[in-house]
């Protein structure tokens, strides 16, 4: 049997909508095990090395940069998930310290050669505003200035 049309049941209800999967203490524990799995896992290259004509391959540790994606991964969350998060003042200041923390060890990473600067501006949303193609001048807004006009009549 149907409730009754115009029925006020829904305003009895305790909260709306469903739990979230973490509390923000519980959020932060999980990123710093995502930030300590990072740190115990780097990338491995391996480099060949030759002693006396004779190969050797050697694993050589590379620093694995921090994603965002990859913490949501990590936390078995969406990304949209981690977005709503960040909409609520209860999560809001975990959120942005994962974020910045984030950010940070990408940036220092790259300023310090061990990840590829190219890719991790790019994804930091840097730009490099410089123009290399007039040799830092900046471009004229009218290209043909310079150009007298054609004053022969046809």
């Amino acid at each position: 049997m149907a409730a009754p049309k115009g029925n006020k049941y829904w305003m009895m209800r305790d909260k709306h909508g469903r739990d979230y999967k973490y509390t923000p203490e519980a959020l932060w524990n999980e990123a710093v095990k995502y930030f300590e799995w990072i740190e115990s896992n780097p990338l491995l290259e391996d480099s060949v090395n030759f002693y006396q004509g004779v190969p050797t391959h050697e694993p050589v540790k590379k620093m694995r940069a921090m994603t965002i994606i990859g913490f949501c991964l990590f936390a078995d969350i969406d990304h949209t998930t981690l977005s709503e998060y960040k909409l609520n003042k209860d999560f809001v200041t975990i959120v942005t310290r994962i974020e910045n923390i984030i950010r940070d060890q990408k940036f220092t990473g790259a300023a310090a050669d061990l990840l590829n600067s190219n890719i991790i501006a790019r994804d930091l949303g840097l730009v490099d505003k410089m123009d290399h193609t007039t040799g830092g001048q900046p471009f004229s807004r009218k290209p043909y200035e310079d150009v007298e006009p054609d004053t022969k009549a046809d």
